[in-house]
C-alpha cells in the first residue's frame, strides 16, 4: 500500500480536494527528502532542509542535468524514461522514473483534455511520432500513446515506423478526413512536422481539413532542422493542413517532469474568453523565472530560466532547473530557446533519428 501523501496529491490533480499547493509541496519536499538520498545530499550541500523552510519556493531545484548522473526516484519505477539525446553518449541519456504512473497519467490527461478538447471532441489522432511499443523509453510516445486511448476516436494512428515516416499512409488518412468531412487532430514533434511540410512544398500538396480539426506540436527544432518563425510555422499549418492559428497547439514538456504546458487559444476560444496566446500552468505546478547567473526571480518580461515545481513529480523530484529560457506572460509564461551552449535533446530528435533510417 503507497503513501496516502500520492493519494492527496492525485486528489489534487484530479481537482477533487480543498488542499492547498503550498502545503502539500512542503509534504512532497519532506517525503522526497526522506526518500531519495541524492537529492537528500544535494539539498544538505545547499543547508536546506524540512524544517528549514516556510515555503514552497525554498525547495531546491534540482538541475535537469543531475537526471543523467543519479536516480531521483523515491521508490521502485513503474516505468523509466530516457532523454532522446545527448552528446555525451548513450550512457550520459537523462533518465526519469515514475513509481506512480496513475498520478504521471492524470497530469497529462487533464491538461491535454482541457487545452486540445475543450469541446469534448474525440477525434481521429493522426501522430506523426512512434508507438510506444517501437519506443518504450521515450516520454513522448508514452504520453501520445495514452492521449490516443483515452481520446482518439476510430482510425487513430501512429505514422512514424522504425524506417521514418510513413507517408504514404499518413496522406491517404488525410484525403479521407477531407473526403468524409471526419475532424483530425494531428500530434507530434515540431521538427517532424517541418519534415512533413517541406515534403507538401516540394511536391504542391495542399489540404482542406474538416471544420473544428486541430493540431499539437511540441519541441522547437534544437538546432536539428531549418528553422522556421513560430508564426510563419503557423502560416504553413493553415496554407497546406486548411487548419487556422488559434487550433494550432503547442505544448512544451520534458522527460524529466510529469506535467506539460500547452498554448491557451483553443481553450480561450472555448470559454468565450480572448487575450494574448501563452503557455498557461496547470494548478498542480508553480513556475519560476530566474537570473541563470544568480537564480533570483526577474521581473515579469525579462527573460530567465524556467524552474518548475510539479506534484506530478511526486515519485521523484518536484523542484526542477530547466536549461530553457522564457518570460513570463499573464499568469502563464512564453519559450525562447535554451541556454547557449546546452546540448540538443528532446522529443524533436526522435523523429530526427527515426528518419536517417530510410
Amino acid at each position: 500500500m503507497r503513501e496516502p501523501l500520492i493519494e492527496r496529491v492525485l486528489e489534487f490533480i484530479r481537482g477533487t480536494t480543498d488542499k492547498a499547493f503550498e502545503g502539500l509541496a512542503l509534504e512532497v519536499f519532506a517525503f522526497q527528502y526522506q526518500r531519495n538520498p541524492a537529492y537528500r545530499r544535494f539539498c544538505d550541500r545547499r543547508g536546506v532542509t524540512p524544517d528549514t523552510i516556510v515555503r514552497w519556493d525554498d525547495i531546491p531545484a534540482l538541475p535537469t542535468a543531475a537526471f543523467k548522473f543519479l536516480d531521483p526516484t523515491c521508490a521502485p519505477p513503474e516505468h523509466v524514461f530516457l532523454t532522446s539525446g545527448t552528446s555525451q553518449g548513450g550512457d550520459r541519456r537523462g533518465q526519469h522514473g515514475f513509481p506512480w504512473l496513475d498520478v504521471y497519467h492524470a497530469s497529462l490527461l487533464k491538461s491535454f483534455a482541457a487545452y486540445l478538447l475543450p469541446d469534448g471532441l474525440r477525434p481521429r489522432m493522426l501522430i506523426l511520432a512512434p508507438s510506444p511499443d517501437l519506443s518504450p523509453t521515450s516520454s513522448l510516445s508514452h504520453m501520445l500513446g495514452v492521449v490516443r486511448e483515452t481520446y482518439g476516436g476510430e482510425g487513430s494512428a501512429h505514422f512514424v515506423g522504425e524506417t521514418g515516416m510513413d507517408l504514404t499512409r499518413l496522406i491517404r488518412a488525410l484525403r479521407e478526413a477531407e473526403s468524409r468531412q471526419d475532424r483530425v487532430c494531428l500530434l507530434g514533434s515540431s521538427f517532424a512536422f517541418v519534415h512533413f511540410l517541406d515534403v507538401c512544398l516540394q511536391k504542391g500538396w495542399t489540404f482542406q481539413l474538416p471544420e473544428g480539426s486541430r493540431l499539437m506540436d511540441t519541441g522547437g527544432f534544437k538546432g536539428r532542422s531549418r528553422e522556421l518563425s513560430r508564426d510563419e510555422l503557423l502560416r504553413l499549418y493553415e496554407k497546406i493542413l486548411g487548419i487556422p492559428e488559434v487550433l494550432c497547439i503547442n505544448e512544451y514538456g520534458m522527460t524529466e517532469m510529469g506535467s506539460q504546458f500547452y498554448d491557451n487559444p483553443l481553450k480561450n476560444r472555448w470559454l468565450g474568453h480572448s487575450g494574448v496566446r501563452f503557455k498557461e500552468v496547470p494548478p498542480w505546478v508553480r513556475t519560476r523565472i530566474l537570473d541563470p547567473t544568480t537564480l533570483e526571480e526577474v521581473p515579469d518580461g525579462q527573460v530567465g530560466l524556467l524552474t518548475h515545481y510539479d506534484l506530478a513529480n511526486c515519485g521523484s523530484v518536484l523542484a526542477i532547473e530547466t536549461e530553457d529560457l522564457g518570460y513570463r506572460v499573464a499568469e502563464g509564461f512564453e519559450v525562447i530557446g535554451r541556454v547557449p551552449g546546452a546540448e540538443a535533446r528532446g522529443c524533436s530528435l526522435t523523429a530526427e533519428e527515426l528518419e536517417r533510417r530510410q
